[in-house]
């Protein structure tokens, strides 16, 4: 059944073009659990793309109006509700960031229904018709760094420490495959709950497996639990700790004496030093004031995820499913990270690495 929605039809396809209509967006962002932490941060970059879109005439005339759904519940109730409010007419399109493990409870039940724009680093693999993916993949993020960790910090002992889903276990498959190509191992790998907060256990297992490196695939406040009980036991002065999921959110939970020998490989951080990102930047500070949680890669994703549909609704002239998917390719948008286009269902982008400098990321290199 197709959903219901506001607007002129032409057949089965959803028109935009009546004077006075809105195109609500379903954004799905963790308020609660592991990656509540940063949370915030997605919602209001998100409110930012919205308000700058209406400010500038909306999508073909439509305002663009943000419906939050909480995206930290479990994902079978995240994907009740989202169909939900499709099938009921609420929503012409979803986007935001959240784990793999809600995005797989979706796409059953929304795909080919509304454009649905993923914003999350993820393990890749995604090609369902009508899915977009703005985030990083393994292959251009985590492969690049452990190449330059192996090259410049003499990285040859591995130990993986993540959460217990989809996302963490296939990225470790990965990096096993990558360590090999970089002359190197994976000594150990070790999952975790998502919720865990006691990692005493899991830090004495790094410490024995003798690692040079901990390749950390955990998701916000567990993420942050252990980094402090790492620091704790003294290992981040001698074992360097990469993460291809660090917000600066989760560095300032963190706190500065569990921050030393922190590397994440990204594709936007705040101190990038683009004319893009420092504007982008400003209008952020200039909408929510100094007290807004901080921006991060995942924040600014849910910026680039709204303005990505925003390209993808205007070049299809339509918020149909198979006229969006076919009109994909090429599609351009502006964001804080400058022009970047989709190939495929995939964003092409350029991804760093950088070193935790106490609370803020020291970008290194372009990988």
């Amino acid at each position: 059944m197709e959903p219901l929605t506001p607007g002129r039809r032409t057949g089965r396809r959803r028109v935009l073009g009546a004077a006075g209509d809105t195109l609500t967006v379903a954004l799905v962002v963790p308020l609660q659990g592991s990656a509540g932490v940063f949370g915030p941060s997605c919602e209001l970059a998100a409110r930012l793309a919205a308000s700058e879109l209406n400010d500038a005439g909306g999508v073909l005339g439509r305002r663009v109006r943000l419906l939050t759904v909480d995206g930290g519940a479990p994902p079978a109730r995240v994907a009740a509700e989202v169909e939900a409010l499709i099938s009921l007419g609420g929503v012409d399109a979803v986007v935001g960031w959240h784990i793999s493990a809600v995005r797989r409870a979706l796409v059953p039940r929304i795909a080919g229904r509304v454009p649905y724009v993923y914003t999350a680093q993820y393990e890749g693999g995604e090609r369902t018709p009508g899915v977009f993916m703005t985030g990083e993949t393994p292959a251009g993020q985590l492969l690049p760094a452990m190449r330059l960790l192996a090259s410049s910090a003499g990285i040859r002992r591995w130990c993986v420490v993540g959460n217990d889903y989809i996302w963490p276990r296939v990225t470790a498959q990965a990096a096993r495959r990558y360590a090999r190509s970089c002359g190197a191992t994976v000594r150990e790998e070790i999952f975790v709950p998502l919720g865990t907060e006691d990692f005493t256990g899991v830090v004495r297992r790094v410490e024995r497996c003798e690692a040079d490196a901990v390749l950390m695939l955990l998701v916000g406040a567990d993420a942050v639990h252990f980094n402090r009980g790492f620091a704790e036991r003294g290992l981040h002065q001698r074992c360097l700790r990469l993460s291809t999921h660090m917000d600066e959110n989760m560095l300032l939970a963190t706190g500065a004496g569990a921050t030393e020998n922190l590397w994440a490989a990204a594709g936007y951080f705040e101190t990038l030093a683009t004319a893009e990102s420092l504007d982008f930047n400003g209008r952020y500070a200039a909408r929510f004031g100094p007290e807004a949680p901080p921006l991060s890669s995942l924040g600014e994703s849910c910026y680039e995820g709204i303005m990505l549909l925003a390209a993808l609704v205007r070049r299809a002239r339509t918020l149909d499913v198979r006229a969006v998917e076919a009109a994909a390719e090429g599609v351009l948008y502006e964001g804080p990270r400058g022009r970047l286009g989709l190939h495929g269902n995939h964003v092409s982008q350029r991804i760093y690495l950088a070193k935790a400098d106490v609370f803020d990321f020291d970008i290194i290199t372009q990988l």
